[in-house]
Order: structure tokens, then sequence, then C-alpha cells
């Protein structure tokens, strides 16, 4: 996906949604084409994977959008994990999925989350829940910090990947 050129003089909601999309569209490109063996490849100085990096972008789009936005209840897959015991739940049992099913679980999730904020009358729609210092928190905010959260994984996606086969760039 290509940023839109009329991004400039689009509404903020718009904006943000497309600049979310954007980074959303390039970790799926990352990942396009590759084995369940090239999802799980490490680089020598981290444990991330592109595997791992879908299934944790997944959970953040549920989790930002409709856990603690909406209000919902934790997707099934979710319910139960003990984090603190184990914090890297969703990097480690990526390993053992099929590609297409990690790019087609995180596209559904990125789904619901556009639902989610369409849903939302205004970029100041208040959070049900208070994750932030006791105080809920706005759409903006949510939109904000999945595009920051999804950047910075694309970044690291970008390295993954030219790690893998020397595929750089878009």
């Amino acid at each position: 996906m290509r940023q839109n050129p009329d991004q400039q003089t689009t509404s903020e909601r718009d904006a943000l949604g497309q600049y979310l999309d954007y980074q959303r569209e390039t970790i799926l490109l990352k990942t396009e084409g590759l084995t369940r063996e090239q999802l799980g490849q490490k680089i020598p100085t981290s444990d991330l994977t592109l595997a791992g990096l879908l299934y944790h972008l997944a959970l953040n789009e549920e989790a930002w959008f409709e856990v603690h936005f909406l209000g919902l209840p934790e997707r099934e897959e979710w319910q139960g994990i003990d984090w603190e015991a184990d914090p890297d739940y969703e990097f480690r049992t990526a390993l053992a999925r099929e590609p297409d099913w990690l790019r087609r679980r995180y596209r559904e999730a990125c789904d619901r989350a556009r639902q989610a904020a369409a849903s939302a009358p205004t970029l100041d729609q208040l959070s049900v829940d208070t994750r932030i210092d006791g105080k809920p928190f706005t759409l903006r905010w949510v939109l904000l910090h999945l595009i920051e959260e999804t950047a910075r994984h694309a970044g690291q996606a970008d390295l993954l990947r030219e790690a893998i086969d020397g595929t750089v760039g878009e």
C-alpha cells in the first residue's frame, strides 16, 4: 500500500487510520512468500522472528482496540495465559503456526480494530479501560500508540527479512 497523496488534506481521523494501515501493510509485505521455517528464523543478536511479530501485533490490535478501548473480553486464545510467567507467549507459540494462518490472523485482528475505531463517534471518545494512570484514554491515543508500535516492529521486520533472503525496502 502506498501512502495516499491526498493525506495532507484529509481529516485527522482518516490520516491516522491511513498511516496505521500503511504500517500494517508493511508488516504483511515483509512476511510475504516466506516458509514457516523462514518466518521462525532469528538473527544472532535477537530472539525476534517475523512469525512472533505477526502474532504479537495481532494481540496488540485486539488488546488495545477491543479489550482496553471497547471493554470487550479477551479473545479465547489469550484467556488464561499467565503473562508474568510467560511474557513472550505470543512470540514463542507463533513458531508452531503456519505462515498463512499468521498473516490471516493478523489481517482479521486489523479488520476488527478498524471496526472498533469506526464505532467511536470521534477521536476524543474515551476508552472503557483506565489502563494508563488510572484514567481513560482516547481513540486518538490508541491510533497513535498502534502507529508507533507497528512502525517500530516494521523496522525490526525489515532487518529480519533482509537477514532471511536479502530483501530490503518496501
